[in-house]
């Protein structure tokens, strides 16, 4: 969309003349990411990946499992976390608050265990592990990598990537 300059006349005094607007395209509003992935599709893969018997059982999982991370995504990473997300999971990780500790993997894995119902650490690893094993490929080798980064040791494994260590 354009919006049309509007020009003074010569002959008005420069003090009343309306202000000249640019031509320049306006941005429209952020509806999916440049993946074009909606929310649902989200969900699908995660019930995919989880064998969920219901889509609200993936997208409860979903949910959990999104905010849990964005307590512990910071900086740029948060950020182009968020853009790269469909913008109902982007809200999600963007309306947690920073945590100032970020747990091991089982730790992590051991919070969402207590978030959701009747969940044992090996259900919650499971849910886990379905939520984050998609992300990959919705954000991109890139982006992955830079959160496994600032994470520490062990969540390579819930993103289902290898991780490497070097040897002594």
């Amino acid at each position: 969309m354009t919006i049309p300059m509007i020009s003074s006349d010569a002959t008005t005094d420069a003090a009343t003349a309306p202000a000249a607007v640019s031509t320049a395209p306006v941005p429209e509003p952020r509806q999916e990411p440049a993946t074009g992935t909606s929310w649902d599709d989200l969900v699908a893969k995660v019930r995919e990946a989880g064998l969920y018997p219901t889509v609200e059982q993936a997208e409860r999982v979903t949910r959990a499992v999104l905010a849990a991370l964005g307590e512990h995504v910071v900086g740029d990473e948060r950020v182009d976390l968020a853009r790269a997300l469909p913008e109902e999971a982007a809200r999600i990780v963007a309306a947690q608050v920073p945590a100032h500790h970020v747990p091991a993997a089982a730790e992590f894995v051991n919070e969402l265990s207590r978030r959701l119902p009747n969940a044992t650490h090996a259900t919650a690893r499971w849910d886990t592990t379905s939520v984050l094993g998609v992300l990959p490929e919705l954000i991109g080798d890139d982006l992955t990598h830079r959160l496994l980064a600032q994470l520490p040791s062990g969540y390579a494994l819930l993103f289902g990537q290898a991780e490497l260590v070097r040897a002594a």
